[in-house]
Order: C-alpha cells, then structure tokens, then sequence
C-alpha cells in the first residue's frame, strides 16, 4: 500500500530540484559568481595572471552551453512560479525575488536571443582550455565567468576593456572569439542568475516549511496544548534543515507567541550549539544573505540591458590585433572602408589562419606586406584587399602555408574560371539529352534530312533545358560576393567628391519647379561637403533644332539652380549644378532629339568630367 506523503515531507521533497547537481558533468559548481571585487586596476592584474595560467588544447572542445542555457531556463521558470505562488499566499519574499519577478520578461528576452544567435556547435570551433580542473571549457567562456565573478554580476565597458587588453597583452584572442565575447556574457550572466535564483527559491521552501511547522504549533498551542509536545516531536523526527532561512523564518513567526511554542526554538538553540552558531547570528547572516542576492540579481539585470544597449562592432574593432594590422594598408585606404568590407576581409583572414599553422595577425601582416611591397602602377594591387579576396589571394595562401582540401580547391577554381565551368556543364548536359532524344529519334526515321531536322531542334531545346537547369544549381550553390565599399558614412573627402544628377526631359515651367524641388529635398537629406548635385537635361523631341519656348524653359532651369545656391549661401554656383544639352538630328526617327536620350545624356557628362579632371 502506498502512503500518502505529508506536507512538511513534500516541502522537504521541493529542495532537490534546486540543490546542486553533479558539478563534474556541467564543467562548474552550483555557487553564485561571486568572488572578491576587483577595481579596474585588479581586473586588468587578474587578466595577465589568468592569461599565464590558461593552456590551450590542440582537441576540439564539447558544446555544453545549450544543454546549459536550457537548464537554467528550466530552472529560471521554476523559480518563478515558486515566487508567484508564494506571493499569491500573500507570502513575504525577498528582495531579490521580487527583482527577479519584475524583470522577467528581460530574462527571457535575452534567453531568446542566446538561442537565436548562438548556433548548435558554435562553441566547438572556439579554442578550449585543457587546464585540469578546466577541462574542455571554452576560454572565452571562462574569462567572462571570472570578469562576473570578480565584478558580482556588474559589466562595465571600461573595466572589459581593460581586462581583454590586459589579458591579450600575454595571449592574444582570435576574431571569432573577441566576437562571442557578447553572448559569452549574456550566457554567464543568466547562468548566474539561475544559481543566485536557485538559493532563493532553497530559501523559500525552508521558509514555507518554517512556515508550515509554525502554523502547526501555533494552531496546537491554542486548541491542544497537551499535543504540542507531539508537534514539536514530529518537526525533529523530519529532520528539516538548520539554515538560515529556516530558522530565521520560525523564530520570526514563533518568538512572542508564548512559553509553550519556545520550546521548539530552545530545540533549535540546542540543534545549533553543537556547530556553534546562536540563532541572532543565523537570523544576521540571513540578512546578509538576501543583500547580497539581491546585489547580484540587480547587477546581472542591469547588465543584461547594457549589453543589448552596447554596439559590439566597436569593441571588437578596437581589440582586435587583426584589424589593427590591417589598418597597416597602404595609402590608409582599408580604415577608410565599411564595417561589412572590412568584416568581409577580417573573415578571409580567419578562413586562411584556420587552415594554417600560423595565426591570424600573422596571416594579416602577410597581406599587408605584399600590399607594401608592391610597386606596379596599378593602385589595385597596393591595396591589402587585393591579398584577401581578390587575385593575390593566392599568394597570401602561398606564404601562409594554407593546407585546402580536394573539394575547397575545386570550389576555388571554379570561382576563377567560372564562365567556362558554366558553359562546360551547359554543354555536357545538352550533348546527353541530345545524345538519348536523337538516339531514339535515329531509330524511329529512315529520312536523314528529316532526322537532322529533328536533331537540330533538339539542341536547341536541350540548351534551353540545360542553361535553365545551370542557372537554378548555381542559385544554390554559388553566394553572392560583396563589393568592397568606402565609408561615406560621416564625411566625404575630396578626393572622392560626389556628383548626385537626375537625367529629366523638361517640356514646361511646372516640370521644372517640381524638379528642382525635387534635387532640394535630395540636397536636404544628404547634407554632406563634397557632395554636389545637378539637374541632366534635355528638351522634348521636335521635327526643328530648337522651339520658341526652348529659350524660356532654359532660362528659367539657370535661374531656379541659382536661386538654389544662393538660399544655402553657396556664391560660386558650385553646390547644385545645371548640365543642359541641344538636340540633335537622329535619321532613324526623323526628329531632333537628344542624342540617346538618357544614356547619351550619362555618357557625355562623363565624358565632360573626364575632360575636366
């Protein structure tokens, strides 16, 4: 027969579920992350002391931290209806707590975006430690758990900074793992949240099972006092925990309520007499205890906001030895490029130092080496991205000893040679469907000028086939490349001042109103120096060179660019800009137009600026 477990049995029960696992299994123990705080100049200390104590191993690490993200989300939501239910009880709860209950929606928030921007086996590829009591743990992971630990939770960009530069001044981070240092943290933070939320929902059982067992002596005390000695003996026979929470929570509820119930707080004096402890120094250290809770809970909150408010771009950029060697180009042109060109090149680097026996920075000085040493005429070849994805790639791969395999150099040349791939399986896939239709069609007729008839059709319909066929398997397999692109984000230097035009036909006053209307409001949302913007025009096709009115509309387009750069005080006319052409005789249509229309019009400003410059 099964027995009916009892309340105070099924309270104790709820204490395993949030009491520490087997620590050997998760890489890490069950206590908070929280150390002895460090001020900056510690933290940057403890970074070169913990730079000389990690070693590296040469295996592949194991991903463990999803299986952990979704255990301490488990656990996360468990604490929380623990907290919601005792609030429901109109229970007192801690403040830590009640932060956690608050903040809630942001916990889950970032461990959705954990999820979503950490991959399966993202980890795998990062450097692992092969320290003993370290083992298998992902460097990168372990440096953010000692920055919260030594900072309880609280990330602040400078003290990271420091500590990242200090730790690299020993042993430098690769790109891939300066880039995880974001969701390292947020993974860390939320690993500490789980453990600081696991002993306060440990408190919260022990105070409902004070709570319990107070009930119950009070209740006894006042209807039965003869049983209350039984009470107070039931409560010892359970065995329930002598900690904090316990016993500050029973000697609050039962102190004052009269002779009879001390006798269950002399029983826990006595309980406490043989480790020492009185119960004014639980009940202090409990105290304690709930500060400090909070402290953490509150400062790993605080910094799960920082880290979504923060632009990581910057902070890898500014640590990176890789960028910093790059930004070594000749004539400065890669620091004056794009976050994504610069990104895009970075990544190249990793690629080849991943396949190489040496590392990044040095894969990155060999590009910008070549860039520095070559002297051809050709401004291209100077450039360091010339080295990392254009054609001096290949000797970037030459120098750094980069080890490809069969199908990397296959997919490597076809890129080279990608026309003729691209009209060799074409061909092949139109000589076997023209092979088997014209195999049957060679059997089926006797006529060979019909039977050539038909063979010719058919190459032609297996063409179709298989340049539509090459098409849809090269949209699959073949990724767009970017092109690399400056930064005009912020300013435009005069070396590469700009011309903004809009190529019109103007026929009437009102067309030309709206369009200088127009080139202002361009004009006004891109107020940049050396950016310059100009009206491309026409007049409208005639069966004569010019028309009565030609004289007119032109005039009144010059005064409207003039009124233009005198509103925005620009007295040399130099800031909007009026190119105005005549029409031309075109014996195809019979007419006088201008001369290709909107292609001609592009085609002979650039001749004009090419005479000019």
């Amino acid at each position: 027969m099964k027995l009916i477990p009892s309340a105070d049995e099924l309270i104790s029960n709820m204490r395993k579920f949030f009491q520490p696992i087997n620590a050997n299994e998760r890489f890490m123990d069950e206590e908070p992350l929280r150390a002895e705080l460090y001020t900056s100049y510690q933290m940057s200390k403890h970074g070169k002391s913990l730079a000389t104590k990690h070693k590296l191993s040469e295996k592949p690490g194991k991903d463990y931290l999803l299986k952990r993200l979704a255990e301490n989300e488990v656990v996360l939501h468990k604490v929380r209806r623990l907290v919601t239910d005792s609030i429901k009880l109109k229970n007192q709860i801690s403040p830590a707590a009640e932060w956690l209950i608050d903040n809630f929606y942001l916990i889950e928030e970032n461990i959705r975006n954990a999820k979503k921007h950490f991959p399966k086996g993202y980890s795998e590829n990062l450097p692992h430690l092969q320290n003993e009591s370290l083992k298998g743990r992902a460097r990168v992971y372990d440096i953010v758990l000692e920055i919260i630990s030594h900072s309880d939770g609280r990330i602040d960009i400078e003290n990271l900074s420091s500590f990242v530069k200090a730790y690299q001044s020993v042993a430098s981070l690769e790109m891939g793992e300066l880039w995880a240092i974001p969701i390292m943290l947020r993974l860390a933070l939320i690993e500490n949240l789980r453990r600081v939320s696991s002993q306060i929902a440990v408190d919260r059982v022990d105070k409902n099972l004070a709570d319990y067992w107070s009930k119950q002596m009070i209740e006894t005390s006042e209807n039965d006092p003869k049983n209350l000695i039984l009470v107070i003996a039931d409560m010892a026979r359970s065995n329930p925990p002598i900690v904090s929470a316990f016993v500050s929570e029973l000697t609050r509820q039962l102190r004052g309520k009269g002779p009879d119930v001390a006798l269950a707080l002399n029983w826990v004096e006595r309980q406490l007499s043989g480790s020492g402890l009185t119960t004014e120094e639980l009940i202090n250290a409990e105290n304690q205890k709930q500060a400090a809770d909070q402290v953490s809970i509150s400062n790993s909150i605080a910094s799960l906001r920082l880290l979504g408010a923060l632009d990581w771009r910057d902070f890898v950029e500014a640590h990176s030895f890789v960028e910093q060697t790059l930004r070594e180009d000749k004539n400065g042109i890669y620091a004056a490029m794009d976050f994504s060109t610069r990104d895009n090149y970075r990544h190249v680097v990793e690629h080849i130092a991943k396949h190489s026996p040496v590392s990044e920075t040095e894969v990155a000085g060999i590009a910008v080496s070549l860039a520095q040493q070559n002297n051809n005429e050709d401004p291209r070849e100077q450039h360091v991205g010339y080295y990392l994805i254009g054609k001096g790639k290949d000797q970037t791969k030459k120098i750094a000893k980069m080890r490809e395999t069969v199908g990397a150099k296959l997919i490597d040349n076809v890129h080279k040679h990608a026309f003729g791939w691209y009209f060799t399986f074409i061909f092949l896939i139109t000589l076997c469907a023209t092979y088997i239709l014209g195999y049957f069609a060679y059997h089926d007729t006797n006529n060979p000028w019909f039977f050539g008839l038909i063979l010719l059709l058919v190459i032609i319909s297996a063409s179709q086939l298989a340049i539509s066929i090459v098409n849809f398997i090269s949209t699959l397999f073949v990724n767009p490349l970017l092109l690399p692109r400056m930064d005009f984000s912020k300013k435009i230097n005069p070396d590469y001042s700009t011309l903004v035009i809009i190529p019109v036909i103007i026929n009437s006053e009102e067309e030309i109103e709206n369009l200088v209307e127009a080139l202002e409001v361009r004009f006004l949302a891109n107020r940049k120096e050396n950016l310059f913007f100009g009206l491309l025009t026409d007049f409208a096709d005639a069966n004569t060179q010019t028309l009565p009115s030609d004289k007119h509309l032109l005039a009144l387009a010059e005064a409207a660019i003039i009124n233009l750069n005198k509103k925005y005080n620009r007295e040399k006319n130099d800031l909007f800009l009026l190119f105005h052409r005549s029409r031309k005789f075109a014996p195809s249509e019979n007419k006088w137009i201008g001369y290709e229309r909107k292609r001609g019009k592009i085609a002979a400003l650039n001749a004009l600026l090419r005479d000019v410059s």
